[in-house]
């Protein structure tokens, strides 16, 4: 819990027991006692909405079967609605909070692409409202250890960034509770942009930027499709151009079979380089010129992953998904009650619509340069 402040209220849209994300969200949220979910509109199946209402303690009259009644009855008795639906639901919601100026945080891919977009925009104004994207990677200790050794220049003039994003889902469902998981329909529909880069590319933007502090402002891509989805993107490989004549690459796939989630984080200085792989969350690989190599963990001399707050328990038990999503959600309700005592946001880990601009512009240049075979510059 942040110091001297009570719980913040949440209402969730989506998210129900049948959703791929909501257990996550809801346990993620309350770990540190920053949040309550108090209402929601879970699910469009009456019976998973009422089950998720019973598992998670909601009171029943606080449980809703349309999105909109529930704004309209919890506008002033939440502090910020969560958007947990499938992407192409996102707009009509986001702009319908918009309107009534209520804080919003809404799980990647914000919308659809930027046309979605330029449309809320016409609704979103930053120094009226509060709208946090949930890019949970970043929320990892080491990873943003690394941050801080890439801006203290500990790697030396940054050369190269490569991140990759390997999955199997497509031809190997992952085995939920005795059953296959099979891919939910919205995914297996590209839009304005192909929904592997919604799905997963968005986070590889966002690492990217976290890192580096920078855009990419060149790309070059080849879209394919491996699996028994005809017409569907599921894998991408993407070269990037950056100011200061960094390159970089992204991998995305949906078919790459034995790899679960294979995320993977490689950076190369001129002095040194870090290896970090989310299969192994507690370590960051650090290679040097002068032939020394290091592993860091939580029990190292870290700048970052050595503070208190991201050790729940100590080293030797490692970290993982859900108290890396914690550590985000901490951050943005530290961000919500500065928002609320209209001050300043000044988080480095909390990103909302500009941020989100930019990754699916970098992704439409992407996808521009597939039919041009050329470098796209990003717009």
């Amino acid at each position: 819990m942040l110091p001297d402040k009570k719980p913040l209220k949440l209402a969730f849209i989506g998210g129900g027991e049948d959703s791929a994300v909501g257990y996550v969200h809801f346990s993620a949220s309350q770990l540190d006692n920053c949040f309550e979910v108090v209402a929601g509109a879970f699910s469009r199946s009456s019976k998973s909405n009422e089950l998720t209402a019973q598992r998670w303690n909601i009171n029943s009259e606080r449980l809703y079967t349309c999105w909109k009644t529930l704004i309209q009855q919890e506008a002033d008795n939440v502090d910020a609605f969560v958007l947990l639906t499938p992407t192409p639901d996102h707009l009509a919601m986001l702009t319908t909070l918009l309107d009534k100026n209520l804080a919003i945080i809404c799980e990647k891919s914000l919308v659809g692409g930027p046309k979605e977009i330029a449309l809320l925009k016409q609704h979103y104004q930053a120094d009226k409202h509060f709208l946090a994207v949930t890019f949970n990677y970043s929320g990892y200790a080491m990873v943003r250890e690394l941050k801080h050794k890439i801006a203290n220049g500990e790697l030396g003039a940054i050369q190269k960034i490569h991140l990759e994003m390997p999955q199997e889902g497509f031809r190997r469902p992952p085995d939920i509770a005795g059953q296959a998981a099979t891919p939910q329909p919205w995914r297996l529909c590209d839009g304005e942009l192909p929904t592997i880069c919604l799905d997963l590319g968005v986070h590889l933007h966002h690492l990217s930027s976290f890192l580096l502090n920078i855009e990419p402002n060149e790309t070059i891509a080849e879209f394919s499709n491996h699996s028994q989805y005809p017409e569907l993107i599921d894998d991408i490989q993407m070269l990037l151009k950056y100011p200061n004549n960094i390159k970089g690459s992204m991998w995305m796939s949906k078919t790459a079979i034995g790899h679960r989630n294979g995320l993977k984080i490689r950076v190369y200085g001129d002095q040194g380089s870090a290896l970090w792989y989310q299969l192994n969350p507690d370590e960051l690989e650090l290679s040097f010129n002068d032939g020394r190599r290091e592993i860091l963990d939580r029990a190292s001399q870290c700048h970052h992953a050595g503070k208190f707050i991201y050790n729940r328990m100590k080293p030797g038990h490692p970290t993982g998904f859900v108290e890396a999503f914690a550590n985000l959600y901490r951050d943005i309700a530290t961000s919500l009650h500065t928002f609320k005592s209209n001050k300043k946001i000044q988080s480095p880990y909390v990103f909302s619509v500009e941020h989100a601009a930019d990754g699916l512009n970098l992704f439409k240049a992407a996808k521009e340069s597939t039919l041009s075979s050329q470098w796209q510059k990003v717009k």
